[in-house]
């Protein structure tokens, strides 16, 4: 493994990893080539890293926590909390004029929002042919490697004025329905998604580093963000750590991209569904809920209308909000 993942940093796939292997209570962590190029900070086994996609299944575990508190059911509409949504207008087709609507057959409920199903998220067609695609860019609600701009309620306000692309429980788009998500738990909670999170999650599992941004005192452990720039080869800077997005608390904590982590706090996490919701500090979900969580809940057909990208859905499918 060792050797693989410096061929990766040698080819300059990467600036540098940390890799984790883990298996009956025995880790090997390998931190391989820089934290950050132009310093020439060493890449350390406690270096911070913001997790993207990773973030969707924290989120999902604690609307989940809320299921089994009794506050949400998965088959019950989320308008109550989430009035933005409710009375939803549906495109005739996903490049139709943004007027051209039918109303939604049902509301929009927690499982649709688990299982990417609402209706709505990245829109997976060539620029220019699909005005959802550019209203959703326009009114700052497209999925993106950047948190949005707006606070929560600005956010949901935007995404309540668009048409959906499909109706509730048909389509399955990418991305959207964890940051819904997010601010549903944030207000059933009646406290901030990461306020909810600390408490319930990453205190329970000892995840010390897990949040949305990287306070002063944690700053030079996170990794600079790099992307292959336009000379072949080369790495270019994506976002800075001191004084990137995420060197500061976000407008909107998105709970479907905005989390940061190191690999032993992600490692805590994992171990807890692993191990069927027994965390190594104790119980956070029940069997029966993990399962629900790990099963594939995407039809064939849905597979067909949205391949995301080649190989995607191949021999796997999607549980609430990753891959099963």
């Amino acid at each position: 493994m060792h050797d693989v993942m410096c061929a990766c940093v040698e080819r300059g796939k990467v600036a540098g990893m940390v890799t984790l292997l883990g298996r009956h209570g025995d880790v090997h962590v390998d931190a391989i080539g820089m934290q950050d190029l132009e310093s020439g900070t060493p890449m350390r086994p406690d270096t911070i890293f913001r997790i993207a996609l990773m973030t969707k299944p924290v989120t999902a575990v604690a609307a989940m926590i809320l299921v089994e508190e009794c506050v949400l059911r998965l088959d019950d509409p989320v308008d109550p909390w989430l009035p933005e949504l409710a009375n939803r207008q549906v495109l005739r087709a996903i490049d139709s004029p943004l007027d051209d609507t039918v109303p939604a057959t049902r509301s929009i409920i927690l499982r649709d929002l688990l299982t990417f199903r609402l209706g709505i998220g990245a829109v997976m067609e060539a620029p220019g042919t699909a005005p959802i695609q550019q209203a959703m860019e326009d009114a700052g609600v497209a999925p993106g490697p950047i948190p949005p701009p707006h606070d929560p309620d600005t956010w949901m306000r935007h995404l309540g004025a668009l048409p959906l692309a499909h109706q509730p429980g048909e389509g399955w788009m990418y991305h959207t329905g964890s940051d819904v998500l997010g601010v549903l738990v944030s207000r059933v909670a009646a406290m901030s998604l990461e306020s909810f999170l600390q408490e319930r999650t990453f205190e329970p599992l000892g995840m010390a580093d897990t949040a949305f941004h990287v306070p002063e005192t944690k700053i030079d452990r996170l990794a600079t963000c790099y992307e292959h720039g336009t000379v072949a080869g080369r790495l270019a800077v994506r976002d800075r750590a001191r004084g990137g997005a995420w060197s500061r608390p976000p407008a909107f904590p998105s709970g479907g991209g905005g989390l940061v982590s190191t690999a032993s706090d992600f490692l805590a996490f994992a171990r807890m569904l692993l191990g069927m919701g027994q965390g190594e500090h104790g119980h956070m979900l029940a069997w029966p809920t993990v399962e629900v969580m790990t099963m594939d809940h995407i039809t064939p057909r849905q597979k067909l209308d949205y391949p995301f990208f080649p190989g995607f859905w191949h021999n796997t499918g999607w549980g609430s909000a990753w891959k099963s």
